[in-house]
Formats: C-alpha cells, sequence, structure tokens
C-alpha cells in the first residue's frame, strides 16, 4: 500500500492526558530506580528511553508531579500531547513517518516522533495540536 493511502485510511487517535518529557543523568536515573514509588503507574501510558547519553521518560502530568522533586536537576519540556497513528503496518512500509513530518513541516509544527512495535507515535506541544490535526486530516 502507498503511503498517501495510508495516510487517507488511518485513524488518529490523541491521548487525553498531557505529557512531560525528562531527560535524565544516568547516576540520577539509577537513584529513581532505587524507589518504587517514582515508578509510572501500569495504567498510563509511558516510556524509557536509555542510550549512551542519557535516560528520557516520557511521563503523563500525574506520574511527573509523583516524582517532581526527585527530578529537580533533570532538563524537563512539558505540555505535549500523544498523537498515535492506529494502524497496525507491516515493516516493509518505508517513508510513513517521513511523509507525516514533511506535512507537518511545512505547517511549520515541530515533532518528536516515537515507535512502539506496533505503531508510530508523535508528541505534538499542545498549542501546536489544533494546527496539527488539521494538517493531517487535510491530506
Amino acid at each position: 500500500m502507498e503511503i498517501s493511502e495510508i495516510l487517507k485510511t488511518i485513524s488518529l487517535e490523541v491521548a487525553p492526558e498531557m505529557f512531560t518529557l525528562v531527560s535524565l543523568r544516568h547516576e540520577d536515573w539509577l537513584r529513581l530506580l532505587e524507589n518504587p514509588e517514582l515508578s509510572p503507574r501500569m495504567t498510563a501510558p509511558f516510556m524509557i528511553f536509555k542510550d549512551k547519553f542519557e535516560t528520557t521518560l516520557l511521563l503523563d502530568e500525574v506520574d511527573f508531579e509523583t516524582l517532581r522533586h526527585a527530578v529537580r536537576d533533570a532538563k524537563i519540556e512539558k505540555g505535549f500531547r500523544l498523537l498515535t497513528f492506529d494502524l497496525v503496518m507491516d515493516f516493509t512500509v518505508v517513508g510513513f513517518l517521513a511523509e507525516v513530518a514533511r506535512i507537518l513541516a511545512e505547517a511549520e509544527i515541530s515533532i518528536i516522533a516515537l515507535s512502539a512495535f506496533s505503531r508510530d507515535h508523535l508528541l505534538i506541544k499542545q498549542e501546536n495540536l489544533g494546527k496539527a490535526l488539521l494538517a493531517l486530516r487535510n491530506i
């Protein structure tokens, strides 16, 4: 299936929560792991991504408030909405996120792209949500 066909048939879901990105130094991440009370709720969407530079957490407002006091030295960016492309795509699909990024770039909307095993997601600032949804609807 062509990317243009996928974009016309795909369902886009917007999570009701607001999200925060947190960048932690590795030693701060290890300190957080020592306290299970600071773990995200298993009922809320969250992400933990660790690379050689940092550990990044994506948390909703409730989970962020729970650990806010423990991450005072972290880099924090608030005010994101999570958009999910609700379609399981085969790993042979090429260029889907590139086309979505192009459409949103033309609308001057900054994104953070995330991929799970079976679905792609975007983080978009709340103030750009309406404009992003309009741009993606008009494809």
